[in-house]
């Protein structure tokens, strides 16, 4: 089980370490945003406003990343209690399938506000806040959560059985 100096550890080093990846490649995901945009790449804003829905961004950011790696150590931790060595590659694919699940609950509304920013920059992050949920309501912000849930899960829990893999053969 995770003591509370290793939660605390997880908690800050993963929001931390989240919250510079976001930030620090936030212009990319605009450029591509809008470049996906139904509105074309120059009508949805071009280059201009790059940081449109950034405030979505860092508040979703940290909390998210935390969350991911809270969850992907606790499930360590308790499933490692009760497999092999062997096992554990299938451990780490299970936690860190399970701390995007957890994650996601973050990042989906965080992501839905920010790309609606990016693509109407001119409507702010906050308006596009509120008309989400006058709109659709609280599910509006959940909008993509099951296809968003598959793909990180996915991702994830072969993203860390390739490493394991990797690390076993140096």
């Amino acid at each position: 089980m995770m003591e509370g100096r290793e939660f605390l550890a997880s908690l800050v080093a993963g929001g931390l370490a989240g919250m510079c990846v976001d930030l620090t490649l936030f212009p990319l995901d605009t450029v591509k945003t809008r470049l996906q945009s139904q509105q074309g790449f120059y009508n949805a804003g071009g280059f201009r406003g790059i940081y449109a829905g950034v405030p979505s961004a860092a508040l979703g950011s940290f909390p998210n990343a935390a969350l991911f790696f809270v969850t992907y150590d606790y499930t360590k931790s308790v499933l490692g209690l009760c497999v092999s060595t062997k096992q554990a590659p299938l451990v780490h694919m299970i936690a860190a399938s399970l701390g995007e699940v957890a994650a996601c609950l973050i990042r989906v509304p965080s992501e839905v506000v920010k790309q609606r920013a990016q693509a109407y920059p001119s409507l702010g992050t906050y308006k596009v806040f509120l008309d989400t949920i006058r709109q659709e309501g609280i599910l509006g912000f959940y909008r993509g959560y099951g296809s968003t849930v598959k793909r990180e899960s996915d991702f994830s829990g072969l993203g860390i059985d390739l490493i394991l893999s990797a690390s076993t053969v140096f």
